[in-house]
Order: structure tokens, then C-alpha cells, then sequence
């Protein structure tokens, strides 16, 4: 995947100035030493993105169907492809089980995709998934841990669902650029499917507002050496463009620890305000990056892109030193889906959202795709 790197030329100015045959108008007078350089500030930006749902016999998984019976995604995330892998980090809520190769695949209510969308997430440049869902469950614990195997087949590390009680006590942390980043994840609930009788460590569940258990890993990820902690939190009501208070009340906790840095929101499938609070920042609902619903004059097809940079500051801790959101518009055709840059309607409408609890004048900035 892509990454920003450093190009140091000083070296080649060093070499310069002593083949010159004279002295250097930058050398030092006698007696004197100079300062060494003070070292570029530590920084490290992520991208997040919102729900990816694979609903079955719809533009979607018609458009991606080989001639073989397989299906190929890649195009579906080509056109966004660029701005998740230039990110020093990319995270993405895949927010239902896959089956196994060939299926049968099942959509809504009950969900269980075809794998081939990790390998679209993957080719995309996604370093890192929340997997915790009110849909963790629908294929039963053989899906959530088939859904694991096929991350971990294609690198991309997850969190928010496990394999065993152990797994769930190990704190997910991904390096990049210098900087270790944890992720924790929860779900406000799995739609009345009980967790597995003696494998209640499989899915991280919080009864919202209580987030303790959130608290808890984040707390395990930064004793674990974790310089930044985020928190992604699946919940709470659909289609509302506004958080409930009980979702509001749960952010404001989680960013209220020192263990937390960032609070990344899901499930409601359409785009919901980004705010900061005490210094940092929340996106309470990113909307849907992959899906097909029955929009029901909801704006489904909304979705947007968080991309945060963190710094460190004199004190040795990582804050956001640059808010920024990207709106994006789920593109759907006959014959197949596409998640491109958001058209100027869409942008605006998108960013009226995003601005309803003073975000803009906070220091979010709104791009263009």
C-alpha cells in the first residue's frame, strides 16, 4: 500500500558545501558549537469509513459475479481507493460475517457475504477493521471466527470480535509511522442473538451508555504501549441523522478517559455530526461506505470519510493536530455499485450534517473528494 515517506536532501547540501574549496557561509565561528536540528514532530493520520454491508441479489453482487461464480469487489472501492491508501492508516467497519467461498450467501436479516469483499477491503489498502456488529452473530460463532481467518489471510488486523477468551484480553495495536495506534470496538447489541454459551468473550457488547468494558481494553491497549487509542462504537438508533442521548452520554465518557483519543461511530446508515469535545474529536455515525438499503427517503447513499492527524505534542502525548472530512456518495448503477467523491449536492448535504454541533467552527475541515 502507498505510504508518505521523507526525503532528506540535507546531505547532498553537506557534501556540496565541503567539495566548494572554501569555507562555508553556514559554518560555525571558532569556539562556538551549533544546535543539532530539532527532530520533525512524530505524526501518524488515519482514515475511517463507514458500515460495509453486502446485501445479496441487488446492483451489488450482480455486478461483481465472474463468469466462474466467484465475485470481484475491487472495482466497487477503485474510484476511493487512492485517498484509504494514502493514509498512514485506514480503518473500516465490516459489519457482517463472511461465508465460505462458493456460499450460500444470505443478506438482510441475517447476514453472511461472500469473502471475496476482504479482499477488496485489503486491495483497497484497509490496514485495520471494527468488526463488532448488532450482525457479529448471524452466522453463528463459525462465522465470526471465519470472518477473522479471512482478515487475517489478507493482513488486515481487526477488533471488537474473538476467537477465545484469551484473544479478547489481547489489545489489537498496529504500528505506523513510528507511532502505535490501539483499537478498541463494541456493539449495543447482536438483535436478540444470545452470545455463544461459555463464549461470551466472542463479541465486546456494551449496553450503551455503559461503555465500561470499552474502557477496560483501552485502558489493556495503552498500558500495552499504545501512543493513540480508538474507540469505535456500533449503535445506537437507524436512519437518525442526529445521535441519541444515549450515544452522546457514551462518547462523552469514553473521550473522558485519558485512555481514549478518538471516537469513531456506526449502524445508523446515514451520516451523523462530527463534534469535538475537551480537545478531542468524535464522528458519531460515518454512515454507510457499502451498502444497499430500501432507503425509504433516507439518505443511505450518504457517506463521508474521517481523516485525523495526530501529533505529538511537548508533553509526549499524540493529539489531533488536523480534523478532516471527505464526503463520499455510494454510486448505484444496474449493473453495479461504486463508492465515489460525492457530487456538489450530495457534499453539501453531507456537510450541513456533519456541521449541527459546531464542528466547522471547531476546526473540522471539509474537502473535497
Amino acid at each position: 500500500m502507498p505510504r508518505r515517506s521523507v526525503v532528506v536532501a540535507a546531505l547532498a547540501v553537506l557534501l556540496a558545501a565541503g567539495c566548494s574549496g572554501g569555507p562555508s557561509r553556514e559554518a560555525a565561528a571558532p569556539g562556538t558549537t551549533t544546535a543539532p536540528a530539532p527532530p520533525a514532530p512524530e505524526s501518524v493520520t488515519l482514515l475511517a469509513t463507514g458500515d460495509v454491508l453486502v446485501h445479496q441479489e441487488r446492483s451489488l453482487t450482480r455486478g461483481a459475479r465472474q463468469p466462474d461464480g466467484s465475485y470481484d469487489f475491487s472495482g466497487v472501492l477503485a474510484p476511493v481507493s487512492g485517498l484509504i491508501g494514502d493514509a498512514d492508516l485506514a480503518v473500516c467497519h465490516l459489519e457482517t460475517p463472511v461465508a465460505a467461498a462458493g456460499g450460500p450467501y444470505r443478506g438482510y436479516p441475517s447476514f453472511a457475504v461472500q469473502p471475496e469483499i476482504v479482499d477488496a477491503l485489503a486491495g483497497a489498502g484497509y490496514d485495520v477493521c471494527s468488526t463488532a456488529s448488532n450482525h457479529s452473530l448471524d452466522d453463528g460463532f463459525e462465522g465470526l471466527t471465519r470472518t477473522l481467518d479471512e482478515l487475517d489471510a489478507v493482513g488486515i488486523a481487526h477488533t471488537g470480535t474473538h476467537r477465545s477468551d484469551q484473544a479478547s484480553a489481547e489489545p489489537t495495536i498496529v504500528e505506523r509511522a513510528g507511532v502505535r495506534v490501539g483499537f478498541v470496538a463494541a456493539t449495543f447489541g447482536l438483535n436478540g442473538v444470545p452470545l455463544p454459551d461459555g463464549r461470551e468473550w466472542a463479541v465486546d457488547v456494551a449496553a450503551v451508555p455503559d461503555v465500561d468494558g470499552m474502557l477496560a481494553a483501552a485502558s489493556r491497549a495503552r498500558a500495552a504501549g499504545a501512543d493513540v487509542v480508538v474507540a469505535s462504537l456500533h449503535c445506537c438508533r437507524e436512519y437518525e441523522q442526529d445521535p441519541t442521548d444515549e450515544q452522546v452520554a457514551a462518547v462523552r465518557t469514553l473521550l473522558a478517559s485519558p485512555d481514549v483519543d478518538l471516537v469513531l461511530g456506526h449502524h445508523a446508515h446515514v451520516v451523523q455530526p462530527f463534534e469535538r469535545i475537551d480537545g478531542e474529536w468524535v464522528a458519531y455515525g460515518l454512515g454507510n461506505h457499502l451498502a444497499e438499503h430500501s432507503t425509504r427517503g433516507y439518505p443511505t447513499e450518504d457517506s463521508v470519510a474521517a481523516r485525523f492527524t495526530f501529533t505529538r505534542g511537548p508533553d509526549g502525548r499524540f493529539t489531533v493536530s488536523r480534523a478532516e472530512a471527505v464526503p463520499l456518495r455510494i454510486e448505484i448503477a444496474e449493473d453495479g455499485v461504486r463508492v465515489v467523491p460525492a457530487d456538489p449536492a450530495s457534499a453539501a448535504r453531507i456537510a450541513e450534517v456533519l456541521d449541527r454541533r459546531g464542528a466547522r467552527a471547531a476546526g473540522l475541515e471539509v474537502l473535497p473528494g
